[in-house]
């Protein structure tokens, strides 16, 4: 698991390699990633967009961005945390994600960035 604070919220990542959903013959490679958000601050806080950089091991580089996270824009009180599952499909065995959550402090209405951190995405096979 690959874990980093920015701004008082504590990001946390885990990677699973999805063979059912996978074709490498076609260099398809389906991954999915858990997401833990953390809110440490003394304050609740919203999530409100994302923006994803995706890199590829063949070089292909794709960005993703919109409101939200799996169609909903979560609220996290303090000391609470806010997880989910999405995808990522590679057309290579080797990937790595990284990005920028923009979060909105509730009480104020002023609004932050958070980083999270880099983590790759590798088909098992590769480690060995």
């Amino acid at each position: 698991m690959i874990s980093k604070i920015s701004e008082g919220v504590k990001i946390s990542v885990e990677t699973f390699y999805q063979p059912e959903y996978s074709n490498p013959v076609t260099n398809e490679f389906m991954f999915a990633y858990r997401i833990t958000i953390e809110n440490n601050n003394p304050f609740p806080v919203q999530l409100l967009r994302r923006h994803w950089y995706i890199f590829d091991s063949n070089a292909e580089h794709r960005e993703v961005e919109g409101e939200g996270v799996i169609g909903v824009q979560p609220h996290i009180n303090p000391s609470e945390k806010y997880q989910y599952v999405s995808g990522c499909n590679l057309r290579s065995e080797i990937g790595k994600m990284h990005g920028i959550y923009f979060m909105e402090n509730s009480n104020n209405k002023k609004t932050f960035l958070v980083n999270i951190p880099a983590f790759e995405m590798i088909v098992p096979l590769k480690l060995n």
